[in-house]
């Protein structure tokens, strides 16, 4: 029996407690998402209300929910206010199935554009604006044709393994045929790697269901399936094509956090001389990854692309 179905409905069909929601929907790439602006913190969502309006078929239909609330009123923003006090929003961040996430690097663009349309942020081109996430405080800048985020340091999952070996799983998924190596990284939240010869292999790769990992992180993964282009580097820029299946969501036109993993992979992989530049073509479009030193001396890695507001309306 469906959990909705012991409930009180809406005339929506919706949980009765969703009536009234004001929301707008955003996509970056074509990775989408619900957002809803609570700027008294007065309004947490439930699993099971988001999983509702998450769902394609009987919801709104979205990879994602995003709820703006100020960082003051979470005990995560709190936190961050004590050493970020300019991180005044917070990202919180669910699946469509409900289970919470640390990091979207498509939905923080597109939550900053949400901010700058309801009039609750300011970000002329070239300004940058902190945000408060589950990875801690993220850096979004305005630039022409959208947004780039600084997602912070990367680093491997399993990094001895990785040193030793450039892989540390082993991953399962319908239509290869054989368990292919994959490469662990965290990128705030837990990414798994799988390299492919070819794009026929990668359209054959079945993601409708998840794939399996083995060791796989505690949390979960998201596994990213990527083909690198022959050649590797144009005009110094990496070129690399990808597919994702996300942890709570399954497979998206694309995973902002997977395709800086699926960078820091491949030029692991490349070696010596591999470039500090890449372009990720997803089903969605094409995001940019770059790797610059970080103020806090370690490697970060910075995610561009667009974001876009589609539609706004009330559940009813």
């Amino acid at each position: 029996m469906s959990t909705l179905s012991t409930q009180p409905l809406s005339a929506s069909g919706l949980p009765a407690s969703l009536a009234g929601t004001v929301f707008a929907k955003g996509h970056g790439t074509g990775n989408d998402f619900l957002l809803v602006a609570d700027p008294d913190g007065a309004r947490d969502f439930t699993a099971a209300e988001t999983a509702a309006l998450c769902d394609r078929r009987l919801g709104l239909g979205a990879d994602g929910f995003i709820r703006a609330v100020p960082s003051r009123h979470l005990p995560e923003g709190r936190a961050l206010l004590q050493t970020e006090p300019q991180a005044e929003w917070f990202m919180d961040y669910r699946n469509s199935d409900g289970s919470i996430s640390e990091m979207c690097g498509n939905g923080v663009r597109v939550f900053v554009h949400f901010l700058i349309e309801e009039g609750l942020a300011v970000l002329p081109e070239g300004a940058v604006l902190p945000i408060g996430t589950r990875a801690g405080v993220k850096l979004v800048t305005r630039v022409a044709g959208g947004y780039a985020v600084d997602m912070g340091p990367w680093e491997f999952i399993y990094p001895d393994h990785a040193a030793a070996k450039a892989m540390d799983t082993v991953v399962d998924a319908g239509g290869l045929e054989v368990p292919r190596p994959g490469l662990s990284v965290s990128m705030g939240n837990p990414h798994t790697v799988v390299a492919l010869a070819e794009l026929t292999e990668l359209a054959a790769t079945d993601l409708t269901r998840a794939p399996s990992v083995s060791p796989e992180p505690d949390d979960g993964t998201n596994v990213e399936f990527v083909v690198p282009a022959e050649p590797l580097v144009v005009e110094g820029i990496g070129q690399v094509t990808m597919r994702v299946h996300e942890r709570g969501v399954g497979e998206t036109l694309s995973c902002g956090t997977g395709a800086c993993a699926a960078a820091v992979a491949t030029r692991f992989w490349a070696g010596a001389g591999a470039p500090d530049a890449w372009s990720v073509d997803v089903p969605g479009g094409t995001v940019g990854v770059r790797f610059l030193p970080g103020p806090d001396g370690r490697e970060h890695v910075e995610l561009s692309g667009p974001a876009v507001l589609v539609a706004r309306g009330t559940v009813l």
